[in-house]
């Protein structure tokens, strides 16, 4: 048993019981309001915040917290909680049903378990620094695929995909013929996790937060897989770059993401 158990308990008990929440309002109405052009937040979203909060802060009243709809709270303490109560609201928002419920624990700034739910396909994705990658109960490994030709990607982009030059177009074109096919899912976490159970290859997005990928970045590297900015440098649920792959097509997937570098400084070999 891990020494973390207690803790792993309490993110699954959350995560289900605000997953379930979720699945059961899919066909109710929504109140929908914007933080942005396209970055959207619904009331959803905001009750399950409360509940996992309310689950977590009482059954661990010392923890700190950081989650998507403004909480933060003891951002100094030795345990935090760094969770999305809805990862993928604007699929929520139009039902279309590929969202999650995402949570990870910090332990002095490191992450040291995960846990994303997926409502919609009763899925339990979980692991504990150490301790491997599991589905449902069951011990998962990345995939074996070794050329980025015959790759499944996964991708998404940014809320500010208008306004900004930095906004993933390029990288997504040159992985179109690239790759075998790439995928948008609307799930950061999700994709994450997908990439840990072999269903992707590799993934990669920009200007992701801390509660995006916390908790598939640490299932990523426990079913064998590599994390790291697009640079192959070391990765933090802080960075504003993510690439994670099973590892084999890792550097090949960096090699394409500096391209759009390479013709930003004038160069056009590929």
């Amino acid at each position: 048993m891990s020494k973390w158990n207690e803790f792993l308990e309490g993110a699954r008990g959350a995560a289900l019981e605000a997953g379930q929440m979720l699945r059961s309002g899919m066909d109710e109405g929504r109140e929908i309001s914007y933080k942005g052009v396209v970055d959207l937040v619904t009331n959803f979203d905001h009750q399950a915040q409360e509940l996992v909060f309310d689950r977590l802060a009482t059954a661990f009243p010392g923890h700190g917290f950081l989650a998507e709809e403004g909480l933060s709270r003891k951002a100094q303490a030795e345990f935090r909680w760094v969770f999305d109560p809805l990862d993928g609201t604007t699929n929520f928002a139009h039902r279309f049903p590929v969202f999650t419920v995402s949570i990870a624990l910090e332990h002095q700034g490191r992450v040291i378990l995960g846990v994303v739910y997926d409502p919609m396909r009763n899925e339990m994705f979980q692991a504990v620094k150490g301790e491997g990658a599991f589905l449902n109960g069951r011990r998962v490994r990345v995939s074996a695929v070794d050329d980025l030709n015959r790759s499944l990607l996964a991708t998404g982009f940014p809320y500010d995909l208008r306004e900004s030059p930095v906004n993933n177009i390029a990288h997504f074109n040159h992985f179109l013929i690239r790759a075998q096919a790439i995928r948008r899912c609307g799930s950061a976490a999700m994709d994450l996790c997908y990439v840990a159970c072999g269903r992707f290859d590799g993934f990669w997005e920009l200007k992701l937060k801390p509660w995006d990928h916390a908790a598939g970045a640490l299932f990523v590297r426990e079913a064998g897989g590599r994390v790291s900015d697009f640079e192959g440098g070391e990765f933090e649920i802080s960075s504003q770059e993510s690439l994670a792959s099973n590892g084999l097509i890792h550097e090949a997937m960096i090699h394409v993401l500096g391209l759009a570098k390479e013709r930003e400084s004038g160069g056009e070999k590929e």
